[in-house]
Order: C-alpha cells, then structure tokens, then sequence
C-alpha cells in the first residue's frame, strides 16, 4: 500500500507497534514457558483498544471497561439532568471515560533531557575515539609543518624572488630587508 493509502487508515508505528505487542509478539509474555507449556493469555483484538493519542484524542471505547458498582450508579444518575451532578461527579465521568485530558497530552515531559543526554554521549564517546586515532592510529605530522621549516621557506622564495610582480616577492622590499608597508 501506499504511504497516502496508510495514512488515510490511520496506520501508524506505533499503532503497529501496540498491535504486535497485543498479540504477544515483542513480549516475553507471549513465550510459552520450557516445562509447564503454559501461554499467557492474549488480549482480544475483535474489539478496538483504548490508547490516548493527541491526533485522535476522542477514542473509540471508553478508558475504564469494566465499572464498579459506585461508577455504575455514576452512569446511571448521568443518563438524568446534568445540572443536578456535582464537579467531582463530572471529572470522574470524565476519567471513566478518557484516561488522560488533552492538556495532560500535550503537558510538555523531559523527554528532552533524554535527548540532549544521548547526544552530548554520542558526541562525547566521538570526541574520545577522534582522540584515540589521532594519539594512536594517525602519523605524525611533517616536518614541513614546523614554523621553522615555513620561516625558511618564506626566506628561500624571497631569495629566489619568486612572481616579483604580484606575488609573494612583491611585498618585500629587497634594499630595507623587511616587509614593505
């Protein structure tokens, strides 16, 4: 299928991610144990799964399945006037049915402490092995490198007055020895 077919069924990573993991398949659960032979018992995926995403905040089954006998009565006095429910009676409505508001969603975390950690350690370990190679592993640099090889050579250009017209030997005056200005 195509990326624009995916997209258009909300098919995702993560929700391919949730499925796998639902039928057991990225999780020691589902492994059958050595001796006993015993399988955990998988969820059942005929019926939609509640996840609180911010690009579909509004889920397709309620966060809490299976009501007590306080959240029954709950929803039984919702079915009547909403004036004559309290505040408290309607956030616990509310968390019954959504686990997570969307501002809880989209509260900022320190994921990205994680981030900048995991690259200051990545740049860190690529700052110890550029060490390493440089100490270890490449030559030395060449003699040429030295200040005193360059201090000579600049003298050896200037005797052999090379490009006197523009170049390098231009800018030194021959009679007063030194650097014209």
């Amino acid at each position: 299928k195509t990326p624009r077919v995916r997209k258009m069924l909300g098919f995702s990573v993560f929700r391919g991610t949730n499925l796998l993991r639902a039928r057991g398949l990225l999780s020691a659960v589902g492994v059958r144990a050595i001796h006993g032979h015993e399988v955990a018992k998988g969820e059942d995926l005929s019926v939609p799964m509640y996840c609180d995403r911010k690009d579909s905040p509004l889920p397709d089954i309620p966060y809490v399945q299976k009501l007590n006998t306080e959240q029954e009565a709950l929803k039984e006095k919702e079915k009547g006037s909403w004036k004559n429910l309290t505040n408290e009676e309607k956030i616990a409505l509310y968390r019954i049915a959504f686990h997570q508001s969307y501002a809880d969603m989209c509260k900022s975390n320190s994921e990205w402490k994680t981030v900048m950690g995991g690259t200051f350690i990545f740049i860190g370990f690529t700052g110890l092995i550029v060490w390493w190679q440089t100490a270890h592993v490449y030559p030395p640099k060449p003699h040429t490198f030295n200040e005193e090889w360059k201090e000579k050579q600049a003298k050896r250009m200037l005797d052999m007055q090379m490009n006197p017209i523009e170049g390098f030997a231009s800018k030194w005056d021959y009679e007063k020895n030194e650097w014209k200005k």
